[in-house]
């Protein structure tokens, strides 16, 4: 991980800092993203990320980066003493493969279609992956069985 300033507002009683934060993951991965430092708060503004990240991984990103931009501001993060957060961890979750892939790839597609969102845009969610993937693995789920056939055959 590296961060670097971009530029910094100073105010009466301290400033808030905007920072360039680069994340490069062991399997590839690559996060970049524009960070706000104010008051021991770390907000997240901007953010490019590929592979893109799942709202999970979203949520996330500031626990990620927290340590290393208070460390770049001179600042300490309250109550994590010793604790590490860049450890070696991947841009997402690894999704099973094969069977239990493809098996539960078909759970996300039925709940989202029980609940009246978009099944295709669940999967992405879940996988992290891009649509035309995602709309690979459903069908992938079709052809092991565990989705009902797209078309009826004549």
């Amino acid at each position: 991980m590296s961060v670097w300033p971009a530029w910094e507002v100073q105010e009466h009683d301290g400033a808030t800092s905007w920072f360039h934060v680069r994340l490069a993951f062991p399997d590839g991965a690559r996060v970049d993203a524009l960070a706000v430092v104010c008051e021991q708060n770390v907000s997240v503004e901007d953010v490019r990320a590929q592979p893109a990240l799942s709202l999970d991984d979203l949520t996330l990103l500031a626990d990620w980066i927290e340590a290393p931009l208070f460390e770049a501001c001179g600042l300490e993060p309250e109550g994590e003493a010793g604790e590490e957060p860049g450890g070696a961890r991947r841009a997402r979750p690894a999704w099973p493969r094969g069977i239990e892939g493809r098996w539960l790839i078909a759970q996300e597609y039925r709940a989202a279609q029980e609940e009246g969102a978009d099944p295709v845009l669940a999967v992405m969610c879940a996988t992290g992956h891009s649509r035309r993937r995602s709309l690979r693995l459903i069908s992938q789920a079709r052809d092991a069985g565990f989705l009902t056939p797209r078309h009826a055959r004549r």
